[in-house]
């Protein structure tokens, strides 16, 4: 699959686009990751939805690999998703992964269902480096001001699927039909930012055509994000 990344480096004044969009303030992330094979999943899918509802909050669900072996395969399940779930298990010094795990601004980890917890977690520090997001021929377009950083951060690009029914038929959930929200349907990683005026370009034909949306994250090394935005380009 063809995927075009260029970093521009001077003036940030954006081309014209058809839609565009700009980090608020201050956001919080709540990363989920869940699995149409774990029946303890879909109350947090559920509490993800409304997440995704809520203002100032980019709420994004990784499918896991790793519950096929009871007998579902995952309509929406992604290596990367395995892969994500790993480096948190290390850098936030778990003993294992699990489902359902939420994952609040890539510092603390919960039981992706425990509403509570996940409310007092994003009563914490979001985050806050600006991103400014386009779309133009064809092209996503990422514009990041000059911002000083203790360290270089990756620039994370996720395209995801606002909301989908799916009638699972074996597994845990046989014979559920559930509904689920912001499934990522692609995972890339970018390249690193180390602070300077810069555009990333990406290749809007290179994501999945159900992915409707993206959001764009700054991660630091240690997994704190720094940044967060999204847009809906399809």
């Amino acid at each position: 699959m063809l995927i075009r990344v260029m970093w521009v480096v001077g003036m940030l004044a954006l081309l014209p686009c058809a839609t565009h969009a700009q980090t608020a303030p201050s956001t919080q992330i709540v990363e989920l990751f869940t699995s149409q094979g774990c029946s303890d999943c879909p109350p947090a899918d559920a509490l993800l939805g409304e997440l995704a509802r809520s203002p100032g909050v980019v709420a994004l669900a990784y499918h896991v690999t790793y519950w096929d072996a009871l007998g579902w395969h995952d309509h929406f399940e992604l290596p990367q998703a395995d892969a994500r779930q790993q480096s948190y298990v290390a850098q936030l010094h778990l003993t294992s992964a699990f489902t359902p795990q939420a994952v609040v601004n890539g510092r603390v980890s919960l039981i992706g269902s425990n509403r509570q917890a996940i409310g007092e977690a994003l009563q914490g520090a979001g985050a806050t480096i600006p991103i400014r997001l386009g779309v133009t021929n064809g092209q996503v377009l990422i514009d990041l001001a000059a911002h000083s950083l203790p360290a270089p951060v990756n620039v994370i690009l996720v395209g995801y699927l606002p909301q989908a029914t799916t009638a699972v038929g074996a597994g845990e959930n046989r014979g559920r039909e559930l509904v689920e929200f912001n499934i990522v349907r692609a995972y890339r990683v970018l390249g690193a930012w180390r602070g300077d005026a810069r555009r990333l370009l990406f290749n809007l034909a290179s994501l999945p055509p159900d992915a409707s949306r993206i959001a764009v994250l700054l991660q630091q090394p240690q997994g704190m994000i720094s940044g967060a935005a999204t847009l809906a380009v399809r």
